[in-house]
């Protein structure tokens, strides 16, 4: 055998004493001496690592303040204009100077203008020293084409407080994953702020209480859970904490392979969808298991899954396993860890915003969940 395929493994799985033990005892026999003092020196030799170094902290943006500058952007579908008008007149009679480009309402096909129009916007209110938070208009599709042309070190050198749900799940992602800032899984300002009931109560107090904290601090508090709004249920027990990941699971399962998937690693998951039959939810869910991304999970946050029913057809079975409660459960409810079902977050009026990138804590037995300081 030749000596040094004996000596490169010892030098990867031994160090000290034990490594001479086993190279003298290796080396017994008719080898030169020589060749014996060789090996020994490249077995006490440093050997190079090729482990990266550790990713940055997460970094949370500062919190909006009155007299700030929100500025509305769309990196996504095109916008409707009544609604995000209505959306910059309340932001403007809460006190904040609202921004936007004279482009905000460009149309290209279903989005708001080229993907190097929306990229460009977007980067433009990130380096503007006034901005201290991006509201984009609405979800749709779009976010993804132009997450290739962010340039993720200026993001992180200029933090801002960036919102929204849905598409804007391909944003929170990559700016969580490329930047490492934390973002916020919110109601969107077309169908938030811009509706013609505004927001709920609920999902406004936790939507200003999560970026701009004028009843309490933005960290260190329980989501209270009204009577009117979706009332969470336990499936497994205990508590977890971690940091938060997700959003919706269309946008969550489509980044997979690419440098802006979720790092789903002793993380609390958050999914969330709409208008998908349980067939596709089961397909999107067996991608993440198969990635490997549900092996690792302290916890899971299951937001609604809404307007699942309309097209008769595409529900295939009326075996209750395989309705979309049924294909989460066989996911979820036997995984091991904390998971709250049915939770008050996602495409629904009453829509919880949570810290993306940030700490939570899920209590499965009080069905509870905490926003966490770092």
């Amino acid at each position: 055998m030749p000596l040094f395929s004996v000596v490169r493994p010892l030098r990867r799985r031994l160090h000290g004493r034990r490594a001479a033990d086993s190279l003298a005892s290796v080396l017994a026999g008719p080898a030169p001496r020589r060749a014996a003092k060789i090996a020994l020196m490249l077995l006490v030799a440093p050997v190079a690592t090729s482990q990266e170094p550790p990713e940055p902290a997460m970094l949370r943006p500062p919190l909006l303040r009155p007299g700030d500058a929100i500025m509305l952007v769309a990196p996504a579908g095109n916008l409707d204009r009544e609604r995000i008008l209505r959306a910059e007149q309340r932001l403007a009679d809460l006190g904040y100077r609202v921004k936007r480009r004279d482009d905000l309402f460009a149309r290209e096909g279903y989005l708001a203008g080229d993907d190097r129009r929306r990229a460009a916007e977007l980067m433009e209110a990130f380096l503007d020293p006034e901005v201290r938070a991006i509201f984009p208009g609405t979800g749709g599709y779009g976010a993804m084409r132009m997450l290739d042309l962010l340039d993720y070190d200026a993001i992180r050198a200029h933090p801002k407080v960036v919102i929204g749900f849905s598409d804007i799940t391909a944003l929170h992602a990559a700016l969580n994953r490329r930047a490492r800032l934390v973002t916020f899984h919110s109601p969107n300002p077309e169908w938030g702020l811009g509706s013609p009931d505004n927001l709920p109560g609920f999902s406004a107090r936790y939507f200003w209480r999560a970026i701009a904290p004028v009843e309490g601090p933005s960290v260190g508090y329980a989501i209270e859970v009204p009577p009117e709004a979706p009332q969470p249920r336990a499936w497994g027990s205990g508590t977890a904490r971690g940091r938060l990941v997700g959003g919706n699971l269309s946008l969550i399962s489509a980044l997979e392979g690419t440098p802006y998937a979720i790092d789903a690693r002793d993380a609390i998951l958050l999914i969330e969808d709409t208008r998908e039959a349980p067939y596709r939810v089961d397909r999107m869910l067996c991608q993440l298991k198969l990635a490997g991304k549900l092996a690792g999970l302290r916890g899971a946050v299951l937001g609604q899954f809404t307007r699942n029913y309309d097209r008769e057809e595409d529900q295939l079975t009326e075996d209750a396993r395989f309705s979309v409660e049924g294909v989460l459960r066989q996911y979820f409810a036997e995984a091991g860890i904390p998971v709250l079902a049915n939770y008050p977050v996602g495409h629904h009026a009453m829509n919880a915003t949570l810290p993306l990138g940030g700490q939570v804590e899920i209590d499965a037995d009080a069905c509870r969940l905490r926003i966490l300081a770092e």
